[in-house]
């Protein structure tokens, strides 16, 4: 958000965000290991103050991140051990995602190969052109946004990470370098409230939730 600390350790309850989302991965039954790719400069600050301090045992390793998520998610990938069938991706500033998640996005990927978290678009969409002026209204009925987690079997997005790097592909999510590579990905709604923090006013949003959540465990 502009400033020295990356996203995922800025504080959200008093707490790196990250924290928020290992403890979610921690509790999961269908998450046997947990693979953190984070800057260079903060792989010792993540071994010592997030994991061991916390107590997170199913992180067997941190990696260097890369310039961008997707060099980060294949060097996680790298990282992964041959016998493992199915991958979950998280993005460490999506902090609210739930465990139902976990578990349903996970099990259509063992089903199907891969699945999304995602949430079907209820506002109207505006395609608008380089003079900020409309140039159509875009069907909405078919058109969802994409979250995290999402899942994937292990050799699918391997093998479609190391060639989007062998041939220049970029990308903005995984499910769009499997669509790329030619295979289906199913879509599992998620939640409204499992936003993305990359603004200031999302850190009061996610204040908000936090409190919600906290209140509805007091009931």
């Amino acid at each position: 958000m502009g400033g020295s600390v990356p996203k995922q350790f800025l504080a959200l309850g008093g707490q790196p965000l990250i924290l928020h989302s290992l403890r979610v991965l921690q509790a999961s039954p269908v998450i046997g290991e947990v693979i953190l790719a984070v800057p260079q400069s903060e792989m010792d600050y993540c071994l010592t103050e997030i994991v061991a301090k916390h107590g997170f045992t199913k992180v067997t390793k941190v990696v260097p991140g890369g310039q961008e998520r997707q060099d980060s998610v294949r060097h996680a990938l790298e990282a992964t051990r041959d016998d493992v069938e199915v991958v979950l991706v998280h993005d460490a500033v999506r902090p609210f995602f739930t465990q139902r998640m976990v578990e349903e996005v996970v099990a259509t990927a063992h089903a199907k190969g891969a699945a999304i978290i995602a949430l079907p678009m209820k506002d109207t969409v505006k395609q608008v052109g380089a003079d900020h002026i409309i140039e159509r209204t875009v069907d909405r009925q078919s058109l969802w946004l994409a979250q995290t987690p999402q899942a994937f079997r292990r050799d699918w997005l391997l093998a479609a990470h190391r060639k989007a790097y062998a041939e220049g592909v970029r990308a903005t999510d995984d499910a769009y370098l499997i669509e790329w590579y030619g295979h289906p990905v199913s879509v599992v709604e998620g939640s409204g409230e499992n936003i993305k923090v990359t603004r200031p006013e999302d850190m009061i949003i996610g204040e908000a939730i936090l409190a919600a959540r906290k209140g509805s465990q007091k009931v």
